[in-house]
């Protein structure tokens, strides 16, 4: 319920401020942007790691900070290419008995994603929501200990499928949106909820 919430409170401000901008838009030429842009964002990630293949205590499902950078084209209105790069966190999960901490594991992913995007065809100008959808490049490095000298290290790099939503809104160059986005794994699923702003030149 509070990553609902987060979600649905991160499209209401980019919506909010959809509205805001259009009595800022000169005119229709703000509408597409049409070009290159960079940007970065910040946001919320989950965080899961519940495969055996992991070791003790083999399950970890923790909310942590996330950040991104992000580059794309959208030669025509309705479609773009998108390249990112994010990092999920870096969670650790302790299991302790009598306050000792026995066991253990920290996972940290990150991916390299390259998305295909679509707008939706809107009649206000300054606001778009959109879908996409692409291949990552997930890297997870996952960490699991007992006591305190024994310990695993797992390096996993994997191609997998990611897609996400979002909206935003628009302005003299410069979008402002609010996104989730996920990557389908066997080593869970990570995903995030971020805002970002984008430069269009």
């Amino acid at each position: 319920m509070t990553r609902i919430s987060g979600t649905l409170l991160a499209i209401t401000a980019a919506c909010a401020c959809a509205v805001s901008t259009s009595a800022l838009a000169d005119d229709e030429s703000t509408s597409n942007l049409a070009g290159l842009y960079v940007g970065a964002g910040v946001g919320y990630s989950t965080v899961r790691s519940d495969d055996p293949a992991f070791g003790l205590p083999g399950s970890l499902n923790d909310t942590e900070f996330a950040w991104k950078l992000i580059a794309g084209v959208r030669p025509i209105p309705f479609a773009g290419a998108e390249f990112e790069y994010i990092d999920f966190g870096h969670p650790d999960h302790d299991v302790g008995i009598n306050g000792i901490n026995n066991s253990g594991l920290d996972s940290h992913p990150r991916a390299e994603v390259l998305y295909g995007v679509g707008y939706l065809p809107l009649p206000v100008p300054t606001l778009d929501v959109f879908g996409k959808v692409g291949v990552a490049e997930l890297q997870t490095d996952v960490t699991t200990f007992v006591g305190s000298s024994q310990f695993f290290r797992q390096n996993e790099s994997n191609t997998r499928v990611a897609y996400g939503v979002g909206v935003q809104s628009k302005a003299w160059g410069i979008s402002f949106r609010a996104e989730y986005e996920r990557i389908s794994s066997q080593f869970g699923d990570p995903d995030a909820v971020t805002v970002s702003a984008t430069w269009t030149f």
